[in-house]
């Protein structure tokens, strides 16, 4: 049988910040990044303080505590005056743009999706790193207000059709082409080493 969980202790609400929809971008995800980031700057005990309910940042202390968190709220204000600039990761760009990480990979290569450099991080409890590309948060508000994600899947539709026509237009030659070397009696390039190939060909198997 588990063990009950311990009840939390009774907590209230010692400061809020708003976060900015510029630096949101209307995005859940990046609230919990802007949070992470502003969680590294404090102690490992003040950030199980602050948390995200909604789009703001709380600082939530034990009732009965006196200390008013100076430190903890001066960190905060600082980190949040850049919050609109912070960088934007992989996962947050999905979530920003509704689009998949296969798309995010397309468009990064083909240059629709213009990266900001990259970021190399070590993975929580492993000793392997991994490296990704970032993005410059304007240049995301832009494809998002252009409407942009839509017009490259259009664009995208369009080329894979086009680029199966082209395929079928080539097997279509290339049927045509092995039709027209058997009415002329022709063979396959060495096929006429092979013993008994007459007879096989005579058949019709290949046809």
């Amino acid at each position: 049988m588990p063990a009950p969980r311990k009840p939390s202790e009774p907590t209230r609400v010692l400061c809020q910040w708003p976060l900015n929809p510029a630096a949101t971008l209307g995005s859940s995800v990046r609230i919990k990044g802007i949070l992470q980031e502003v969680q590294a700057h404090l102690s490992f005990a003040s950030r199980k303080l602050l948390h995200a309910d909604g789009t703001f940042l709380v600082l939530r202390v034990p009732e009965d505590s006196t200390d008013g968190y100076e430190d903890v709220r001066r960190s905060v204000d600082e980190v949040l005056v850049g919050a609109g600039t912070l960088p934007v990761i992989p996962r947050e760009v999905e979530d920003i743009l509704s689009i998949s990480s296969a798309e995010r990979h397309r468009w990064l290569k083909d240059g629709r999706l213009k990266s900001a450099g990259t970021r190399t991080v070590k993975l929580r409890g492993r000793a392997r790193q991994i490296t990704f590309h970032v993005f410059d948060p304007r240049h995301i508000e832009d494809v998002l207000d252009g409407g942009l994600p839509d017009l490259w899947r259009e664009q995208d539709a369009m080329a894979a059709a086009e680029n199966r026509r082209m395929a079928a237009g080539k097997a279509a030659m290339a049927r045509a082409a092995r039709r027209k070397q058997a009415e002329a009696g022709g063979t396959p390039d060495g096929a006429g080493d092979l013993d008994g190939w007459d007879v096989f060909e005579s058949l019709g198997i290949l046809r």
